[in-house]
């Protein structure tokens, strides 16, 4: 189970805060794709209250769907003993990185260079 944390405004769609900017090409297809490859998303935005609504709500729309928002899954919690403040996740996906955002298309090449999916994981416990 590979968890991914994606960022919001800059990442998701363009930065226009407080408004929503439109979606940043590819992101909706890319996102949709690594959910239904069994990829956990998490939005994870410093947006709050009704702005974090907005956003929820905006790409709930675009049927981008998230296992959590802005919190950790309860089975890391319960894995690790504890729920910190940092949400922990096997991968960032931020504009605000020190290296610039590349396209979505890169984005999900380099997602499968790092991180396995779920049938890479049962090939790999089954010994294939």
């Amino acid at each position: 189970m590979s968890i991914i944390a994606v960022d919001f405004d800059g990442t998701i769609v363009e930065d226009r805060y407080p408004a929503i900017g439109p979606f940043r090409p590819g992101a909706v297809e890319v996102l949709r794709c690594l959910r239904r490859e069994g990829y956990i998303l998490v939005l994870w935005t410093c947006r709050t209250g009704r702005r974090l609504a907005e956003a929820v709500k905006a790409c709930a729309e675009a049927g981008i769907r998230f296992e959590a928002v802005n919190a950790n899954l309860r089975c890391r919690v319960v894995q690790y003993g504890g729920d910190p403040r940092k949400m922990g996740a096997d991968l960032y996906i931020d504009d605000r990185g020190l290296a610039p955002l590349p396209p979505w298309e890169e984005i999900y090449a380099l997602v499968h260079e790092r991180l396995p999916t779920r049938e890479d994981e049962i090939d790999r416990a089954i010994g294939w």
